[in-house]
């Protein structure tokens, strides 16, 4: 098996490596049986292989995926803390720049979708802004989305949880552009809604792979009518959160495994944009 790089060793027998000629290396790669410095050895199941046949065995292993097609990863969901550390950073942004300019900048309301203040960005930066003056808005918003980003990271792969925490967001600011009305402005903001939509993808994923799921219906049932209990909730964001994350996770969840997966996951999550675009469209021409 020729590896691209000769072994050279010097004429008085000394094994030297071969990526490091000037090193004697008296340990060899199980695998290939070549010479390996400290610094190209790698350890194995027994002994060290070599840093070429190491990299030579990942080119050939299958990337380890779940059963969603996401890639398995061991450690912290790192996508769910880099959502965490955004809204903890507008949050600080929030307190240092005075008057409310991050808020008025990044917040939601139904007028800005009106032609003279048109800015549907905002549609996605409202999920990154939280009140002021209730600091368990955030603490509570950020603690449940630490909870089922846990659960849900793994399982979908950071690359589907970002995509279907990110549709979820603006997916709640649709459900409230349609049941509010465009004047007087009322403003929203918070993660709520695209939290809601982990509820909903995490409802129809578990539902799908035969798992209880009353616990998680209590949960949402508690949260919905605490947002028709308690004043200056928007439920609105929730319902339409809750509404898109289960569409996002049915995409997810229905399609098979296969050498298409992703294509047609993607394919999915598209078509769930579009419907977004679609019913926003129409409640901008209906008012």
């Amino acid at each position: 098996m020729s590896y691209g790089i000769p072994a050279v060793e010097p004429s008085a027998g000394v094994p030297v490596c071969p990526r490091h000629p000037d090193r004697p290396s008296y340990v060899r790669c199980q695998r290939c049986g070549r010479p390996a410095c400290p610094e190209c050895q790698r350890a194995a199941a027994v002994g060290f292989q070599c840093i070429d046949c190491v990299n030579e065995l990942k080119r050939s292993t299958p990337t380890p995926r779940s059963a969603y097609g996401g890639t398995l990863r061991s450690g912290r969901p790192v996508a769910t803390y880099l959502i965490i550390g955004l809204c903890v950073l507008v949050y600080a942004l929030q307190w240092l720049i005075p008057g409310g300019v991050v808020e008025s900048q990044l917040a939601f309301a139904s007028v800005f979708m009106e032609p003279q203040d048109f800015e549907p960005w905002r549609m996605l930066t409202s999920a990154f802004v939280h009140s002021q003056g209730f600091i368990l808005h955030i603490g509570l918003n950020m603690y449940m989305l630490w909870i089922f980003g846990q659960v849900l990271e793994p399982v979908l792969g950071r690359i589907r949880f970002l995509a279907v925490y990110l549709l979820s967001a603006i997916g709640g600011s649709v459900g409230f552009l349609l049941l509010t009305p465009f004047s007087p402005p009322v403003f929203v903001e918070g993660a709520s809604g695209a939290i809601f939509g982990l509820f909903g993808a995490l409802l129809v994923i578990q539902a799908r792979r035969g798992g209880d799921t009353r616990q998680l219906w209590i949960l949402i049932v508690i949260n919905g009518v605490i947002g028709f209990v308690i004043p200056g909730i928007a439920w609105q964001a929730h319902l339409g959160g809750l509404v898109t994350g289960a569409l996002s996770g049915a995409v997810m969840a229905l399609i098979p495994r296969g050498p298409r997966q992703a294509v047609l996951q993607t394919a999915g999550m598209v078509v769930v944009a579009v419907l977004l675009v679609a019913v926003t469209a129409l409640r901008i021409t209906a008012s």
